[in-house]
């Protein structure tokens, strides 16, 4: 039975914005594109299924950081993490410095019938393949010479949060990182404080994973509409609090009555929504 208008959010990272104004637009029009084929997946099918694809589909531009293109290590290597959690039956899965597979975000959702459901490295790309997924360097050369040049993509992590007709909600997150980190360092986008869902809402995060530990910062806000607070006012306490203490980070969520919120710290996180026949791209 319906119980819900669809609603997607979907975010490409947060940054410090783009001084090259073409670039800028061509990446709307591609969060654009993205949101609308994601949308359409989100009528069909449910929650869980719209945000593996809509993440999916960012990881697999190499505009953004995840996936192809993602930003390299201090190596040189590419290490992805992604997350995914199911907000009706309150369930997470996650890898962590997955190398090799350009899709993290399908590991992570094969994982989510698993008993062991966060795995990392080795562990990770081992179950990858066992699930029949190709190997696959996810460099690209714009990302071999950023990382040549010691030059950032000045974005972060994607991200989407869902609700469907049944009234479920569903989060997934998906990084290549920092950038230059040392190897071994494990990014938030494979953890709840990153990528959250349960009954009431979803949220999905994006800037230095290491602050964003700190703030436990999907966790938080969800505590707080779970106690009462609108996902609006939630938003706007937690993301106070984050300013006051000089940390940098982005967020969207949505909630089980259909409402959304995005905020950040930085100069700019790359963000739209849809529910039904109305859309929104940020600037």
């Amino acid at each position: 039975m319906k119980t819900a208008q669809p609603v997607l959010i979907i975010q490409g990272g947060a940054g410090r914005g783009f001084k090259d104004s073409g670039r800028a637009a061509q990446i709307r029009r591609k969060i654009a594109r993205i949101l609308r084929f994601s949308y359409q997946k989100l009528k069909q099918s449910n929650a869980l299924e719209a945000v593996t694809y809509a993440v999916r589909l960012l990881e697999d531009d190499p505009e953004f950081n995840a996936g192809t293109g993602s930003q390299l290590q201090a190596d040189g290597a590419a290490r992805l993490s992604a997350s995914i959690m199911d907000g009706s039956e309150l369930r997470f899965a996650g890898v962590i410095n997955l190398e090799k597979i350009k899709n993290p975000i399908l590991v992570a959702r094969a994982l989510l019938s698993e008993k062991d459901r966060i795995l990392s490295g080795a562990g990770a790309l081992h179950f990858a393949k066992e699930l029949g997924l190709k190997t696959n360097d996810p460099r690209t050369p714009q990302a071999i010479r950023r990382w040549k040049k010691r030059k950032d993509g000045g974005y972060d992590t994607v991200g989407a949060c869902a609700l469907d007709r049944f009234g479920n909600l569903a989060s997934a997150t998906s990084s290549g990182g920092r950038g230059f980190e040392r190897p071994g360092r494990v990014s938030d986008s494979g953890m709840p404080v990153a990528n959250y869902a349960d009954e009431n809402c979803a949220v999905s995060a994006t800037g230095i994973g290491e602050e964003i530990i700190e703030e436990g910062l999907a966790i938080r806000i969800a505590t707080r509409v779970g106690d009462g607070a609108s996902l609006a006012k939630a938003f706007q306490k937690t993301f106070g609090e984050i300013q006051a203490r000089g940390h940098f980070m982005g967020a969207i969520g949505l909630d089980s009555k259909g409402n959304f919120t995005a905020a950040t710290t930085t100069k700019v996180l790359i963000y739209g929504w849809k529910k039904g026949k109305r859309s929104f791209v940020s600037s």
